[in-house]
């Protein structure tokens, strides 16, 4: 039996993502997302309300980094979801987190996170749904201690953690269960 729970935001898992920008003084701001994600092969999609600092820094810089946190650094990407870049100015710096300059786009990449998309924005739009940035996947970043011995990702080095929005807790992902476009192939078969 199933029970109305009415209009709710429940997909699960949701990814934890952290956006990167400059901001007009050239500070990193760093911001976590909750509501986002890929959206084609070479581009994600990020809806954010536009008085975010982060909002007002994708629109003057053109571009930012998204990145997955790791478990080791579950702290400091909660936190870029508590404190705003509007009213605590040295909101990067008290994460004890470091930065250098993406060598792609204007915007920084985190040093701590394992994984980092550099996007430009492509688009910024504004819809009856709220604001949301279009930005193009122009290279992926990843540190060599999450990468397996033929170069790729592996999810389980990857260390990541997601957000699970029914109870707003973090859960740690990593173990494989299938293969995608294997697992079910028997059922093709039928």
């Amino acid at each position: 039996m199933f029970k109305d729970l009415g209009v709710q935001p429940y997909t699960f898992p949701m990814p934890v993502l952290l956006i990167a920008t400059y901001n007009e003084d050239g500070s990193v701001d760093v911001m976590n997302m909750a509501w986002g994600g890929v959206c084609a092969e070479n581009m994600v999609a990020l809806n954010l309300d536009e008085d975010h600092k982060t909002s007002r820094n994708l629109k003057a810089r053109g571009a930012f980094t998204l990145s997955i946190a790791d478990l080791p650094h579950i702290r400091e990407a909660d936190f870029f979801g508590i404190a705003t870049g509007n009213k605590m100015k040295d909101k990067f710096e008290r994460s004890g987190l470091h930065a250098q300059k993406s060598a792609r786009v204007d915007a920084p990449v985190v040093e701590e996170f394992p994984l980092t998309l550099e996007c430009k924005v492509v688009e910024c739009q504004h819809t009856v749904y709220g604001f949301r940035v279009l930005g193009e996947i122009v290279n992926v970043l990843a540190d060599e201690k999450v990468l397996d011995e033929k170069g790729k990702v592996d999810p389980a080095r990857l260390n990541a953690f997601v957000f699970d929005p029914f109870r707003s807790g973090y859960y740690a992902i990593g173990e494989k269960v299938g293969q995608a476009w294997h697992t079910g192939a028997e059922l093709v078969k039928k």
